[in-house]
């Protein structure tokens, strides 16, 4: 495929579609499960995910992300990177099982859990081989075909998940469902590499070739490792510590949190190429780059996090029961790390952007001892409440580690975004009051849509932004290549 700017528009677009639909489907399955299984089951659930989630880093080693940029550079020697690298996941693939099954018959969490594990770390594993199958296609520009198995793959979990949940089927069936899902995304990439691309596949183990992939891919390693222990590890100290139960409440307010993070994430892989080209040819758009990123995921990120805080009860009883009442307080905290998360997109991509891809691995890795201490700390004493708030501490300690960088690399108007925020810190406490006021009265579905209507009304009013700043919005999360052009000609 030719590389073309519209090319490139409409392949973000596919992937960006098939994420927003996967992050809906899931919440919804995640929803009626969880209603039908009761917090104990489901944090049993999401313990074996989690710890199959953290092993997984140890088979990937950042090498799909270096495979993107390698075959994308030399696509002469895709097929060649990829059969090594697929080659040596086999081996990796052996070894991190081996090591899933010795630690959870080490933790003792009885028989369903082992089972669950030694399903999950099966998922683990092809899922690992799918990543590297979607490498290619990233490097080749066709994100068509990731786009599909995405999106089919979530069906198919859905599907069986909710199948083996009404028949009442013991609980090693929902990560079945997800095996399911996950053998036909990589079937699927195997077939389409094989027929559209003409991939042959081997086994191959040139060591040159491994040498010079792992001495790259080293730094992304360990940024992924930072990143993946620091991103789960509260959800496996909950479960150890205290209980699945306190895991299951906890895990609600984690989904619904974590669910909205492709916002930003689109808006960073959008930025990202601008920022690297501004880097090298003119450090003042540069400036402007960041601060207009910064500035809209502001006005994004507080009223999202103070406007679920505030319906945060009416959500967990509708969607999941008096049960998950625990849940509340935990949902109601742990939204905010969303403002640090978002913020933290821009941030982080300027670091990698500009050559500082260690300072923010580092501070990736200080984050994590500080998380696993908070939560070794809190958790005893405030339970779920406690892993909560670890997060949010930690969400915004990673901000501020990074932030600091910022002015080492660009002058950037601080006044400008300080501005911006106290305009949004103003228009959210007015959307606040209504909120609090009017729910009382009316339905909170309707009560939400008022609040947002208003929170809008108020930032348009006062310039909080303009009708500039809601193009620019779009097109970051579904035409990022106009994005780029916008933000290079325009700022």
């Amino acid at each position: 495929m030719v590389e073309t700017p519209q090319n490139i528009a409409k392949n973000t677009t596919w992937l960006t579609s098939a994420y927003i639909f996967q992050k809906l489907f899931a919440f919804v399955y995640f929803t009626i499960i969880a209603r039908l299984l009761g917090a104990e089951d489901i944090g049993l659930y999401t313990f074996a995910i989690s710890l199959a989630t953290i092993l997984s880093i140890f088979i990937d080693l950042g090498l799909s992300n270096i495979l993107v940029r390698e075959a994308a550079k030399y696509k002469e020697k895709a097929n060649n990177y990829l059969n090594n690298i697929i080659s040596l996941k086999l081996v990796l693939s052996v070894l991190v099982y081996i090591i899933a099954i010795i630690i959870i018959n080490l933790l003792h969490k009885g028989s369903i859990t082992n089972i669950m594990v030694y399903l999950a770390g099966i998922v683990m594993i092809v899922d690992s081989f799918t990543l590297s199958f979607a490498a290619i296609f990233r490097a080749y520009q066709n994100l068509k075909y990731e786009s599909i198995s995405i999106a089919i793959d979530q069906i198919i979990i859905v599907a069986l998940g909710l199948v083996a949940v009404f028949l009442k089927m013991p609980l090693y069936f929902l990560i079945i469902a997800l095996l399911g899902g996950s053998l036909f995304q990589v079937i699927y990439a195997y077939v389409i590499l094989k027929t559209k691309f003409g991939f042959t596949f081997k086994f191959e183990m040139n060591k040159e070739t491994l040498r010079m992939l792992l001495i790259i891919a080293a730094p992304f390693a360990l940024a992924g490792i930072f990143a993946r222990i620091y991103s789960y590890i509260d959800q496996i100290l909950l479960s150890l510590l205290i209980g699945d139960k306190y895991l299951g409440w906890y895990s609600i307010g984690y989904k619904i949190t974590f669910a909205l993070q492709f916002i930003p994430a689109a808006f960073a892989a959008a930025v990202y190429p601008a920022m690297s080209h501004s880097f090298v040819h003119d450090q003042s758009r540069l400036k402007k780059i960041f601060e207009k990123s910064m500035f809209l995921l502001i006005i994004i990120s507080i009223p999202a996090a103070f406007g679920i805080a505030l319906i945060a009860d009416n959500v967990i009883l509708l969607l999941y029961t008096a049960e998950y009442q625990p849940s509340i307080l935990a949902l109601q905290i742990i939204i905010f790390s969303i403002i640090a998360m978002f913020l933290n997109y821009p941030v982080g991509s300027l670091l990698n952007s500009c050559d500082r891809q260690m300072t923010n691995t580092i501070n990736i890795g200080v984050t994590m001892v500080v998380n696993i201490i908070l939560n070794i700390i809190l958790i005893p004493l405030y339970q779920h409440v406690g892993a909560a708030i670890a997060c949010v501490i930690s969400q915004f300690l990673l901000f501020f580690l990074n932030l600091i960088w910022v002015p080492k690399i660009i002058a950037y108007d601080y006044k400008f975004l300080l501005i911006k925020l106290i305009k949004t810190i103003v228009a959210v406490g007015l959307m606040a009051m209504l909120v609090i006021y009017l729910k009382i009265y009316i339905n909170f579905i309707i009560v939400t849509v008022l609040g947002a209507l208003f929170y809008i009304a108020i930032m348009y009013l006062i310039r909080g932004f303009t009708k500039e700043d809601i193009q620019y919005l779009y097109q970051a999360i579904f035409k990022k290549t106009h994005y780029e052009e916008n933000l290079i000609d325009h700022n």
